[in-house]
């Protein structure tokens, strides 16, 4: 069975991470995104992907090019504009002649998870097969109502949570026939402009043909859509990943539980590494280090003495000086934090930390979440960025500087001093 993958997204609400690269290619675990999503296809047993393109489409063929070295056969077809996801199937029709497996591509799941979807649309052939994952806010998804255990009788676009006849939300997981092809070409356009493929969905639904669900568990799919899900994503790939350790631990370093250290990396004596943890290649780490669960360090970063890592995201080129500490951060590449940078994650008053997504402030509903730097920001000795704040691109935050509030790329602060100076003995 060929695989469709919708990667075509700019990932807007994940800025200021995705302004210099797809969402789908933001690493979790050491690998991107869309890589772990190929991985899982090809262990279920698909070699043919057709990955829809748009945003910064360039890198991504770049990145994957034919598939050969992920084993897979790859395509690609490009949208025109983001026209949303009924738009984005309708393009692949020309590649598709028979049931096909579609999948978003922002998505984590296991092969466990495809199987299931895929075994179920084999055994009933009806026109869709979905599959359908619990949540607990499902005013935030596509919410599924059945008519038995398995036939779907219509889907709800984030209904209110008193509406909502279910907590069984839309995974983004679908094998389809090609009839599908029709029922889009039949659909309109949202008022935000989008073609829909529930839309298309519910066209089947109307004219009474089958269109089955399939339940998946939390523990077989992760959902990632705002900045904060990343560290959950992470957390989500670490868990699930098998850890070697290949790279040199010098005497004294301590490594514990799951931990992968890459051939050319570097753990110098002191560090005290607890796993889950992925650190990349050429990364130097120490000494006297603090490395905690949930971390992923990327390729040539230099963590300097005594500094203090948290279920973080570290992205490739990072320098974090000595006597620093980042707690459920992600930090972008080329990023470069001087001596005692803290990135504080914790509220003064115990409560739920807000950042702005798309202009609006959400409550992340973490009690734990620290800073979103972009690509090649400097923050200079003993800079403090404060629970939920964004710093943009290219940022440069001068010493002593406490960031209160989102900064845009480009942008220089630095703190003035009223300084006294006065003659001793006088």
């Amino acid at each position: 069975m060929k695989a469709v993958i919708l990667a075509a997204g700019e990932g807007v609400r994940l800025q200021p991470i995705t302004l210099t690269r797809p969402k789908h290619l933001i690493k979790v675990g050491g690998k991107p995104i869309l890589e772990r999503c190929l991985n899982t296809l090809k262990t279920s047993g698909v070699n043919e992907a057709v990955i829809v393109v748009y945003y910064m489409a360039d890198v991504i063929r770049e990145y994957f090019d034919d598939g050969e070295k992920f084993g897979l056969k790859i395509e690609y077809v490009e949208q025109k504009a983001v026209l949303g996801t009924g738009n984005a199937v309708g393009v692949v029709e020309p590649y598709v002649k028979d049931d096909f497996l579609l999948v978003y591509g922002d998505l984590l799941f296991t092969a466990e998870a495809l199987k299931k979807v895929i075994g179920l649309h084999r055994k009933e052939k009806p026109a869709t097969t979905m599959a359908v994952v619990p949540v607990e806010k499902p005013e935030d998804y596509g919410i599924v109502e059945f008519e038995d255990e398995k036939h779907v009788k219509r889907i709800i676009e984030k209904p209110s949570r008193k509406e909502a006849p279910t907590n069984l939300a839309n995974a983004g997981v679908y094998v389809f026939s090609t009839e599908i092809f029709e029922k889009i070409k039949e659909t309109s356009a949202s008022a935000r402009g989008e073609w829909e493929i529930t839309d298309a969905i519910s066209l089947l639904l109307k004219e009474k043909k089958p269109v089955l669900a399939v339940k998946i568990s939390t523990e077989d799919w992760f959902d990632i859509g705002r900045p904060w899900d990343l560290l959950e994503a992470n957390r989500w790939m670490l868990m699930k990943m098998e850890h070697k350790v290949y790279g040199r631990v010098e005497n004294g370093a301590h490594l514990i539980g799951p931990v992968t250290v890459a051939e050319t990396a570097c753990i110098r004596s002191g560090a005290y590494i607890e796993g889950p943890t992925f650190i990349d290649e050429e990364s130097d780490i120490g000494p006297n280090c603090y490395i905690r669960p949930c971390t992923s360090i990327g390729k040539k970063v230099r963590i300097g003495n005594a500094c203090e890592i948290k279920n973080s995201i570290i992205m490739d080129n990072v320098h974090i000086g000595h006597l620093s500490y980042v707690g459920d951060s992600v930090i972008g590449e080329n990023c470069n934090l001087g001596a005692g940078t803290i990135t504080a994650n914790y509220r003064l008053d115990a409560g739920t930390i807000k950042m702005m997504v798309k202009d609006k402030v959400v409550d992340s509903g973490r009690t734990k979440l620290g800073a979103v730097l972009g690509d090649d920001v400097k923050a200079g000795i003993n800079a403090l960025f404060m629970p939920g704040v964004k710093v943009g691109n290219s940022s440069w935050i001068g010493p002593n500087v406490v960031v209160y509030r989102d900064l845009p790329a480009n942008t220089m602060v630095s703190l003035k001093q009223d300084l006294e100076e006065r003659r001793l003995n006088s």
